[in-house]
């Protein structure tokens, strides 16, 4: 989370919603750790990676819902979930991430 935090203030600083996407839960081989974040700003910046490129698009298509609604959201991403394949996790992993507005 570290690795955007600064990108994060300054976003927050310039009056935009902010919503962060951190990986939460892994299960064999994953991309990134458990604690790996991503940030999407309102105006559609990204910063950080949950899975090394294998994700992100539907991370951030889920971070620009929650900042419209609201509402976290906790997704799971694996081989078992044909999603996976779709967004393309090859890794052979599974990874859960939790996505909420920054206040």
């Amino acid at each position: 989370m570290k690795e955007i935090l600064s990108e994060v203030e300054a976003w927050r600083d310039a009056g935009e919603k902010v919503v962060v996407a951190t990986v939460v839960a892994t299960r064999r081989s994953a991309p990134r750790p458990v604690g790996t974040s991503l940030a999407v700003s309102e105006s559609g910046k990204m910063c950080g990676s949950v899975s090394g490129g294998c994700v992100e698009s539907d991370v951030y298509d889920n971070a620009m819902q929650v900042m419209e609604t609201g509402e976290p959201r906790l997704l799971h991403y694996g081989i078992t979930d044909d999603m996976a394949w779709e967004v393309g996790l090859p890794c052979g992993g599974e990874i859960d991430v939790f996505v909420e507005t920054v206040e």
